[in-house]
């Protein structure tokens, strides 16, 4: 009897350490996927009085460790900080990390090189709001 209790509990503690390599491969995996910035359109009008143009406002929200490809937006791009820290930089300026309440600007001649989440494990959210021309796309890859 003593042997059928000892061969379990040898069973029971082969099969926890099974389960426990597999519950870390599934959550190395999920820590590597890609952290993609969600974008939500939240109004875009049509600026009459600057023939051509549009203004469009965007909720951006990085999930922790969120980072974008280098871009450019064509635009007059201005960011308000709603939750978390971001850091943005555009070329020839210098890396800035900003928190809730804190404002960036982008220029349309500027390439955006740095634009991410602070956190690895905080998300972060913020508005976008563009001046461009109507129809054009909201960011251009760049180099």
């Amino acid at each position: 009897m003593k042997r059928i209790l000892t061969s379990k509990a040898y069973a029971l503690i082969v099969c926890t350490l099974i389960a426990a390599a597999f519950g870390v491969g599934l959550t190395m995996a999920a820590t590597t996927e890609p952290k993609e910035a969600k974008l939500t359109e939240l109004m875009s009008k049509d600026l009459t009085d600057l023939h051509g143009k549009e203004g469009l406002m965007l909720l951006i929200e990085y999930p922790p460790g969120s980072t974008d490809p280098i871009h450019r937006h064509n635009a007059h791009g201005f960011i308000y900080v709603l939750e978390g820290s971001v850091v943005m930089q555009v070329r020839g300026g210098k890396e800035t990390i900003l928190t809730p309440g804190q404002s960036f600007y982008e220029g349309p001649d500027d390439v955006h090189v740095v634009g991410r989440n602070a956190s690895q494990t905080k998300p972060a959210k913020f508005l976008v709001f563009l001046v461009k021309d109507k129809g054009a796309p909201v960011l251009v890859p760049a180099n």
